[in-house]
């Protein structure tokens, strides 16, 4: 709940954000699109005539001049979207504190509240809630918007180069929770499918399943087996430990060997995207939690243990 100038209280998650100045440099290989043709190709999120509209209102900049669209953009030059102010998708506005000292702060991430600005949030976003609270927090990882549990955060440049350093070695241990499809037949897997982007239809493209992809590697054991409340469907709960970090990994990696997440919208049997989503990449409805974190204090040394409590579902 927040206020507005009259004092009235009005729910933070339908008020107008702060607007964001999206800035990119021309690369060389658009020198000689037209400014339209190049913001229509690279952001197709909106139509030629709404970035004409864009450009109409005056939003839209090159090297710190109004555009209208016709100019012929070159190398190096400095582009600007000046997004006016929007109201952003619903999202939980509340975080739990785990561990808080000097130099870290560690929390618990609700679903549905996205890590860092991006895809419509900008202010609804974990980052912006610590930084309100810690302004010299900055998170070492992310988690995706639908996935609970620990976010980990630097408030040192001390902490940040030696978390950053060792993050994707056995010196970092993340652990998560995952309600997946299908009655597993073996106790434990060992997920080696590599992990790049594919191109999508309707996305462009994706993180997945892809043979020429980088190295990935996922330890999954199993925790129950049982049915789905809601279709009666064998499902099998996981503890998955990480040990590299690319995107969506443990969507994709437990959807590679036949047991994509319990709800997931983007990934089905192979770790490949859904042709026809059903729903946009960021949407939830499956389970998945970041349950324990454990490494050594970037300053002290000492051994640090998180846990975050599981969320109702598992």
């Amino acid at each position: 709940m927040g206020y507005n100038d009259s004092g009235t209280a009005v729910d933070s998650n339908y008020m107008l954000n702060r607007g964001y100045a999206y800035t990119t440099i021309i690369s060389s290989r658009y020198h000689g699109q037209t400014l339209l043709s190049h913001l229509a190709s690279l952001y197709p999120h909106s139509t030629r005539q709404a970035w004409q509209q864009k450009l109409n209102n005056g939003e839209v900049t090159l090297n710190g001049v109004a555009a209208n669209g016709g100019e012929s953009v070159v190398s190096g030059q400095l582009l600007i979207w000046h997004r006016p102010p929007w109201i952003e998708p619903e999202a939980p506005l509340h975080f739990e504190v785990l561990f808080d000292d000097p130099h870290l702060l560690a929390v618990n991430k609700p679903s549905g509240l996205p890590t860092l600005p991006g895809g419509g949030f900008m202010e609804n976003t974990l980052l912006r809630l610590v930084q309100k609270r810690t302004p010299n927090a900055n998170p070492v990882h992310r988690l995706g918007r639908a996935t609970t549990g620990i976010v980990l955060f630097a408030k040192t440049a001390l902490a940040a180069s030696h978390l950053f350093a060792n993050w994707n070695t056995p010196k970092v241990q993340k652990i998560y929770r995952a309600l997946a499809q299908n009655i597993a037949e073996h106790d434990t897997y060992e997920i080696l499918t590599p992990i790049g982007l594919v191109p999508h239809p309707l996305i462009g493209q994706v993180w997945a399943a892809n043979p020429s992809g980088k190295p990935s590697k996922s330890l999954a054991k199993v925790i129950s087996r049982g049915a789905s409340e809601t279709t009666n469907a064998g499902t099998t709960t996981f503890e998955v430990s990480l040990y590299s970090g690319r995107p969506h990994q443990i969507r994709i990696h437990l959807a590679s060997i036949g047991h994509p997440l319990v709800g997931d919208p983007l990934y089905g049997a192979g770790g490949r995207p859904f042709e026809d989503l059903p729903g946009l990449p960021g949407d939830g409805g499956y389970f998945l939690h970041a349950q324990f974190l454990k490494f050594k204090h970037p300053a002290t040394g000492e051994q640090i243990n998180l846990e975050a409590a599981l969320p109702s579902g598992f």
